[in-house]
């Protein structure tokens, strides 16, 4: 153990016996007095991969007048399977057709499928798949359970923008881009 009232030598040892190791991003101390010394540095070629927080998975269950949505997103695995259950029960308690909100989902594994499949088999009608990113459209085709659901990408004719706010109230419509002619 080293005793703080003891000065450690001028050596580099740590005053025990052997040889001394210094750690390699240990750096040289310049006295204040001393011309700065410009080291080169070095980037290495190995990409860095950055260790970035997980989306957090959420599961809401939203129910409008003539249809009940069921808004998934962030990673929908295993973490969220109880989340699931009860959102499928309580989509199926209302009796209204059911379409599941996928555009914000990160990440599915086979809880999701298996979710999907679920909703899927106990609806009286066939449930449909808002938005749905590339990896769940893969998943779905794999598995074959895309076949028992209807992706949509657009909203139908008739029926509000999915992105529009359902208050009730008058809207200013967004203007549409010119057409781009080459």
């Amino acid at each position: 153990m080293h005793d703080a009232n003891k000065p450690t030598p001028k050596d580099g040892t740590s005053g025990a016996a052997g040889p001394s190791v210094e750690h390699p991003s240990a750096q040289a101390v310049t006295p204040p007095d001393a011309a700065p010394v410009e080291t080169p540095v070095e980037m290495a070629d190995v990409p860095v991969v950055l260790d970035l927080p997980a989306e957090p998975a959420s599961v809401h269950v939203i129910v409008m007048r003539d249809r009940t949505r069921i808004v998934v997103s962030g990673e929908v695995d295993a973490d969220l399977s109880a989340d699931l259950q009860e959102a499928t029960s309580d989509a199926e308690a209302t009796g209204l057709p059911i379409e599941v909100d996928a555009q914000h989902v990160t990440f599915m594994d086979s809880s999701g499928i298996a979710f999907l499949a679920r909703l899927a088999s106990r609806s009286a009608e066939r449930v449909r798949v808002l938005h749905a990113p590339e990896t769940v459209r893969f998943l779905l085709e794999v598995t074959k359970i895309g076949d028992l659901l209807d992706l949509v990408d657009e909203p139908e004719a008739g029926e509000p923008d999915a992105d529009a706010p359902d208050h009730g109230l008058p809207t200013i419509p967004r203007p549409t881009p010119p057409d781009v002619v080459a």
